[in-house]
Order: structure tokens, then sequence, then C-alpha cells
């Protein structure tokens, strides 16, 4: 077996490695085809009948135009050469029957093409609904592990290969497959030994077509990873376009993505020469066929083998046309069913994706006290409460005060790769516990532990008491708010933004958390104020302006516990200085846990935690690490640095 290659992806854990994403699957797995015709038909039956029915009368005319071409040429055409008559009336007759038979034919194929597009674009849609719905439960992991460009795939050059093969190919097979089959009833009826030439003639074409599109197939289904491999690259350099350009790897960048781009064009010009290839020689090849057919038809016809006559064998060799063409069209629509199936697997593969598990059973609620008991109201008080059933029946309630606790936790990204070893430590309500350390030490990973974004292997977490994986997740990150190093902002408003972190927020509450992290100063001189919108992710904002919208963002949520994730990094000094006042009146009376690089942040710190490697190597409050002149010291004193 060859060796997997494997590569780092961007915004994953440190450390996290995944097989790469270049060496394709070559055979579509069982079921994608049962699946993606459930998709198909489910709520289109009808659509599809009339579709069908249209279908069989597009073919019917078809057919019936071939077989008039005997009765106009013997009826009406020969009659009146040999007569040298000049009343053309029956023949004016006969071509206007057989314009009402086109005629319908054009309407039908009117209606066919309507409706499937409708059909189409109505698959699409729930498709991309189903996908955007079902990753909405995928867990962070997967979007650590997977490249986002390489997911925005499936929604685009994923689908647009499913909405070819639904408008075009299922259509235009359906209707090849109803008309081979009442021209090939036509055919024997007028000529069955030609029939049987025309047979062999078209088995022969069909060996030909299957050893042609098997070879394209499988370069089809690899250039449909490959654009998602593209794809995912490109986002990856669009978002740090900065970093390529400070540290001159233009170069390098460009050599990866040609190496990339090589090798889809490889994949895609294979499949498109074998594939392009395909529609010339059957063309040839029908063309051939339809030269010996009509040497065969006049020979037997000079013979007066099989009753046949000129209008038998002028109308044999257009049902023969009819016959030799939709095998023809089938065949060039091969290479679409492939893409198309390829396409879909890798939709359905990020739709069977593992969504979040999530067991927990403790839930978030309003809380009052009356007669000195916690008791749940619907009515939002300001007082929340851990309502938590138990197995005999009965229900007891906690009051949400943000003490966290954990006892011996390790973890690991990776199984086999510990990256947190022996984690203990308790934060009481109202604490702040910093933590400092080398990048890598574990300091993120922590956090991300106390919101579930991922399970520990060994140890407990407490939340007021309570095993977090008894809380459900989506309570318990509602009693959490974050502030990252890295600032998303969505399209919309300033306003919109903040209240982000709180949807049932009051404009009043929106404004006064801006002012409680000092971002109401700058906002107001915004040109529209708290109305003004942002695109591209606040771009027409500087970095700590867009991280004074992040800190007002979890202000607004009001949470009993903060994580503050290098929260003040992106900001200027004198901007801090401003912010921490805002961060001290946000962190007043909440749990709080600082991961910080600028040591000056956690001087007030109620106990400061130094990680190194995953382990917690000193623990104390400023005062105290200072004096024990330890690692912290040293640290802070700038004489020494963790690696």
């Amino acid at each position: 077996m060859a060796e997997e290659r494997v590569q780092r992806v961007p915004n994953s854990p440190r450390g996290n490695r995944i097989p790469a994403r270049g060496l394709p699957k070559q055979k579509v797995k069982k079921g994608t085809v049962k699946r993606l015709l459930k998709s198909i038909t489910q709520g289109n039956l009808l659509r599809l009948g009339l579709v069908i029915v249209c279908i069989i009368i597009t073919a019917l005319s078809s057919v019936a135009s071939s077989l008039f071409l005997k009765t106009l040429i013997n009826d009406y055409i020969l009659p009146l050469v040999e007569t040298r008559s000049g009343n053309f009336r029956p023949l004016l007759l006969a071509l206007c029957k057989m314009a009402g038979i086109y005629l319908a034919g054009i309407i039908a194929v009117f209606l066919q093409n309507r409706t499937m597009a409708v059909v189409a674009q109505g698959v699409l849609k729930k498709i991309r609904n189903d996908l955007f719905a079902h990753m909405q439960t995928l867990p962070i992991k997967y979007f650590d592990t997977h490249t986002h460009g390489d997911i925005m795939s499936h929604y685009t050059n994923d689908a647009d290969t499913l909405r070819q093969m639904i408008s075009q190919t299922v259509p235009q097979t359906v209707s090849s497959i109803v008309t081979i089959t009442a021209v090939f009833v036509s055919m024997i009826v007028t000529s069955w030994h030609l029939t049987v030439f025309t047979v062999l003639f078209v088995a022969f074409m069909f060996f030909v077509t299957g050893k042609v599109a098997g070879k394209s197939g499988k370069y089809f289904m690899k250039q449909q990873t490959s654009i998602g491999d593209v794809n995912g690259y490109i986002e990856e350099m669009m978002q740090g376009q900065k970093v390529v350009k400070v540290f001159s790897h233009e170069p390098q960048v460009k050599e990866t993505f040609d190496k990339k781009n090589d090798e889809l064009f490889e994949n895609t010009y294979n499949a498109n020469r074998f594939a392009n290839n395909l529609g010339p020689i059957n063309n040839n090849l029908g063309h051939l066929q339809y030269v010996l057919c009509a040497i065969l038809g006049g020979v037997l016809a000079t013979r007066g083998v099989g009753g046949l006559n000129l209008g038998a064998v002028a109308s044999f060799l257009q049902l023969s046309k009819s016959f030799i063409m939709p095998v023809n069209q089938v065949s060039q629509q091969l290479n679409a069913v492939v893409m198309a199936l390829a396409g879909a697997e890798r939709i359905f593969d990020l739709m069977d994706a593992a969504p979040e598990t999530d067991n927990g059973y403790v839930t978030l609620v309003n809380a009052e006290k009356k007669d000195g008991q916690l008791i749940e109201t619907k009515e939002h008080t300001g007082m929340w409460a851990w309502k938590h059933p138990h197995g005999d029946g009965t229900v007891t309630y906690t009051e949400l005060g943000g003490e966290v606790r954990m006892f011996d936790v390790d973890f690991a990204y990776v199984e086999g790769k510990t990256v947190l070893h022996d984690i203990t430590l308790y934060a009481k309500p109202g604490q702040k516990v910093a933590f400092v350390g080398a990048t890598g030490a574990g300091k993120t990973t922590i956090t991300n532990l106390i919101n579930r974004f991922y399970d520990i292997a060994d140890g407990k977490v407490r939340y007021d008491g309570i095993n977090i994986n008894k809380i459900k997740k989506s309570d318990l990150r509602r009693s959490l708010g974050i502030v990252l190093q890295d600032v998303n902002l969505f399209t919309g408003t300033v306003m919109e933004n903040i209240r982000y972190g709180n949807l049932d927020a009051t404009d009043e509450q929106v404004i006064a958390a801006a002012k409680q992290a000092n971002a109401h100063s700058f906002i107001s001189r915004l040109p529209e104020g708290y109305n003004t919108m942002l695109t591209s992710g606040g771009a027409n904002l500087s970095q700590g302006q867009r991280q004074l919208i992040s800190i007002a963002r979890a202000a607004v949520a009001d949470p009993p516990v903060m994580i503050l994730d290098e929260a003040t990094s992106s900001i200027d000094t004198r901007t801090e200085a401003l912010v921490q006042k805002g961060m001290d009146a946000l962190m007043k009376g909440r749990t709080v846990f600082v991961i910080a690089h600028r040591l000056s942040t956690v001087r007030n710190a109620d106990v400061i935690m130094v990680l190194d490697h995953g382990r917690i190597i000193e623990r104390g409050t400023h005062a105290q690490l200072i004096a024990e002149g330890g690692t912290y010291a040293k640290l802070y004193q700038g004489a020494f640095e963790l690696e």
C-alpha cells in the first residue's frame, strides 16, 4: 500500500494532521445512486409523472413521423409521379396531419424542459438546505480538520453537477429509453432483417462506448476531488494574503498552487480527452451504420426480400437514425452521470459526517427564590438555575454561579498525542484565573474543554458542581461568554453584530454593552453610527475596533463565566488602557478565564497558572509567583521564554 500523505489544515488544533484529500476514491459507494434517486423523487412524483408523459408523447411523435415517411412516399408521392396528377389536396392534408404530430411533440418538449427545471432547482434547494442544516450540527473538530474551501465546493461544484444531471441527463436518458423501445418495435414491423443488422451494430457501438467511457469516468471522479482541493488552497491563501506578503512567500505559494492546479489539469485533461472522443466516434459509427443499412436495404428491396420497397427502406433508414441517436445521447451523458455521482458522494459524505453528540439533560432555566427555595419561572428574572432531573423522577435546581473545577484532566486532539496532562484547577464564582505560557502550551485547549468544543479523554470537569457531560451543550454555552483573538464579524449593521451575543437584547442594552466595552465612542463617529453596515468581516474597521465590538458582543450576553482568549492582543497600548476599564467592569462578579501573552494584563488575576507542554508548572497570585522567582518571574522580567 502506498504511503499515506498528510497535510496540515489551516485553523486546526496544534499538531493535528489529517490524510490529504489528493488521493480520490475510484468507485462510487454503494447506495449513492439509491439515495440520489430518493432525493429526486421525494415530493416530485406528480411532476416526474408529467415529464414521463411528455417524453412518451415526444417519442411517439418521432416514431410516427418516421413511419409516416413510408406512407408519404408509397401512397402520395409515387402515385402523383406515376399518374402525373395535379391533385395535391390529399398530400397537403397528409402534411397538415404530420404538422399536428410535430406540434404535439414540440409542446411536450417545452413542458418537459420547464418541469424538469423546476424539479432540478427544487432538489438542489432541498439538498443545500439539508447540507447547511446538517453542517450546523457538526462539531468544531470537523471544521478544524477540513479546509473551508473544500467544504464550500460541496455547495458549488458538486451541487452544480447534480443540477446538470437532473435537468438534462436524467430526462434525456429516460427519453432515449422510451424512444429506443418505440423505434425498435417499429423497426421490427418494418423489416426484421434490417433490425437484426442494426441491433448487432448498436451492440458493437455499446462495446466501444463502454471502453472509452470507463477510462474517462475515473478521471471525472478525480477531477471533483481536485477541484475541492484547489478551492480550499485558494481560500486559505486569500485569508492569509498579508502573511504571505510579509514573509515574501509569493513564489512558494505560487509553486504549491501550480502543483495543485497541474493535478487538476491532468485529471480534467484525461477525463475530457476520452469524453470528447466519445461523441465523434459514435457519430461516425452512426454514419457508417446508415450507409451500410441503406446498401443492405437496397439489395433486399431489389430482390423482394421481406416485402421491402422504396418507402419501407426510406422509413427504416429514418427509424435507424432515431434508434442510433438516443444511443449516442446516452453514451455522451455517461460522463455527466459519473461526475454527478462523484459530486453526490461528496455531498452525502458531508451529510453522513457524525453530528456533535449531546447526551446532556441538565438545562438552564429562568429562576426565582420563593420561601428560600429556587423555583423555575417563565419570566426573565435575571436569575438562572440548572434544572437537574434525576432517575427517581425528582428535579433539583442549582443556582448558576460560575464555579468551574477540573480534576485530573487528560486530553488529546489526535489519539496517542496527549496535549494536556493531569490538569487540576478550580475557579470560584467571581474569580479571575489567568493562563500564561508559550504558544502550544495548552491554554486555549483548556477553554475549549470548558465549552465542550472537545470532550476530555480522562478526568472530570464540573460546572457549579455538575459534571459538564450532563449539561446540554447549548445551555452550557449560553452560560459562557467568549472573546476570541480572531474576531468574526458578520454582514450587517454594528448594532446587529453586537446583538449577536443576545438576540433578545434591546437597542438600549446593546448601546449599554458598547459603552461598557468602551466601544461607544468610536461607533458614534462612524458614518451611520450603530446602523453602519459592516461587510467582508468588518474590513472597513481597524483590527482594534473589531475587537472592541467583539468585547461588546460578549458584554450584551451577560454570562456568569467569561473566557478572554487574547482579547486585547490586537489593541494598541492607549486603547488597551480604555478597554481594560471596560473589561474590569465586565469581569466584575463573574468567573473569568484569561489567556494572555501580555503579562501586564494578568497582574490583577486572583490566580495565575503557568503552563508548559500541557502541564501546570506553577500557580499563584502575581506577587506570590514573583516572590518564588520561578518561571513566571523570569517571564515577567523578560529573562526567560517558555519553549
